[in-house]
């Protein structure tokens, strides 16, 4: 067995390799390269080992682009789109105030976590509706 087609059969199966320990697609499509390089060495004897290379180079960049293009979508629609926004996720909530809003910050309670709120000076105990979050910080009003 040539020595050329040796290597390129065994860089293809490392490649695929690595993209099942790491997954990411990434490495996948260079296996894909690889592969079509395994195959013309394999077809085309002779091949010089700077047209190898080249080649291997030309379609890693070539099925990385069509990967790109194709296979991953920009406008994507999840299931869950509040998922990592926790605060977002409380907009609407009515819950008593835990501290006293005093110069426009306080803290409520909810669930098993303590939060900061901004809003007016109310005292303890006082009903609130979230109606907004800047960033880890809730925005509440009374309710009526």
């Amino acid at each position: 067995m040539r020595w050329d087609v040796f290597a390129w059969g065994a860089a293809a199966l490392l490649l695929f390799a690595a993209e099942a320990l790491a997954p990411g697609a990434f490495m996948l499509w260079l296996g894909f390269a690889a592969v079509v390089v395994f195959v013309g060495v394999l077809l085309v004897p002779g091949i010089s080992l700077l047209a190898q290379v080249a080649a291997f180079v030309l379609l890693s960049f070539v099925s990385i682009f069509v990967y790109r293009t194709w296979f991953t979508r920009a406008d994507r629609v999840s299931d869950q789109p509040m998922l990592n926004r926790r605060a977002a996720q409380l907009v609407d909530r009515v819950v008593p105030l835990e501290s006293a809003i005093v110069n426009g910050r306080g803290r409520v309670q909810i669930a098993d976590a303590l939060w900061d709120v901004s809003g007016p000076d109310l005292p303890v105990g006082t009903p609130v509706r979230v109606v907004g979050a800047d960033g880890m910080t809730l925005r509440v009003v009374p309710t009526a």
